[in-house]
């Protein structure tokens, strides 16, 4: 990649994952409410948004952030199989993706029912903050990760690296 792709994947790569971030604290900040509210309307709203943010913006988005993670890996010198914080940072965003598209289902499911629940049955449904407060943790995670970058070479890495001062010295 040249400079100026690299800066564009870069910038493209931080914007949807700093969305994903946001998508998620807006989601749980939902399932607060749809906890929390006596309203049955509000609780009805809380969980129709939280499907409609969940399919239409958390989902794309990790999809989007698992993509160009990978083209930002693969298309630069950190690689993905070097660093260690490459590679786990590249783990967790497939573990987080793989969980929230097996968790989507189940909330479209309980926004159907909180559509047709009544009063205490629908105090009784909740909210959704177990999955989204553990996948936040787990996005912050990453982006320490991706911040701080650890050192630590993996044994790819090493081999490369030193086959590259090969070449390099004459």
């Amino acid at each position: 990649m040249t400079p100026g792709q690299r800066r564009f994947a870069l910038t493209t790569h931080l914007t949807i994952s700093l969305g994903w971030i946001g998508a998620v604290v807006a989601y749980l900040a939902l399932g607060v409410s749809a906890v929390t509210s006596e309203d049955v309307q509000t609780v009805r709203a809380a969980w129709r948004a939280m499907e409609l943010t969940g399919w239409f913006a958390i989902v794309p988005m990790a999809l989007a952030s698992l993509l160009t993670g990978l083209v930002m890996a693969l298309g630069t010198p950190w690689g993905l199989f070097r660093h260690y914080w490459v590679l786990f940072s590249f783990v967790l965003t497939i573990v987080a993706n793989v969980v929230l598209l097996l968790h989507m289902p189940d909330v479209s499911v309980l926004a159907d029912v909180a559509q047709e629940a009544e009063g205490a049955s629908l105090a009784g449904l909740g909210g959704d903050l177990l999955h989204p407060g553990l996948g936040l943790v787990v996005l912050l995670v990453i982006t320490v990760l991706n911040v701080y970058k650890p050192l630590g070479l993996t044994p790819y890495g090493w081999r490369k690296q030193h086959e590259q001062r090969k070449v390099s010295q004459p």
